[in-house]
């Protein structure tokens, strides 16, 4: 057993990366693995290096303009870009941790990062929205909530992301 505690998840990462790796690679037509990746990774942060200097950041506003009038790319495009700085952007949304008693008469509790502090424009006075990670995926469910009833937690939000979406077995969270 203490073999497969080491064997599966080195396995499982590899195999991933071989998958990632080849993936690349074949949208790229590279015969030399791994330097579709590489070379994506060099493009990415060409890109974002681009998208710091004034006059590009200039010509990203005005492409969110021009996507935001087209319905149906507006959502997706939006909903996507929202997604990626909830992670790694200046509005990140995952860094305020709280611990929430969902029902005012029960001892349960669950673990959330608040996403919105204020919901009067939706005529939620008092409220707040807090996001909740599901455990081993990749989605999860927004609840509205009394502010008294959700308390912040003292942690950094990503080590209580990877306890939630580990399902409770990755590790402590720190203070």
């Amino acid at each position: 057993m203490q073999g497969l505690l080491v064997v599966v998840p080195i396995s499982v990462t590899a195999f991933v990366a071989y998958k990632l790796f080849r993936f690349i690679d074949g949208l790229l037509w590279f015969k030399v693995p791994g330097l579709g990746l590489l070379l994506t990774l060099i493009f990415i942060t060409f890109i974002g290096f681009l998208a710091s200097t004034f006059i590009t950041r200039n010509l990203l506003q005005w492409m969110d303009v021009a996507v935001g009038r087209v319905p149906l790319f507006k959502i997706l495009y939006f909903a996507i870009k929202d997604m990626i700085e909830a992670f790694v952007g200046k509005k990140r949304t995952f860094d305020r941790p709280v611990i929430v008693r969902p029902f005012k008469d029960s001892p349960a509790q669950m673990l959330g990062f608040i996403t919105a502090d204020d919901l009067d424009h939706l005529g939620m006075e008092g409220c707040v929205a807090v996001f909740f990670p599901q455990s081993y995926n990749f989605s999860g469910n927004v609840m509205i909530l009394p502010k008294d009833q959700v308390k912040p937690l003292d942690a950094p939000g990503a080590d209580v992301l990877a306890f939630i979406v580990s399902g409770g077995v990755s590790g402590k969270i720190k203070k």
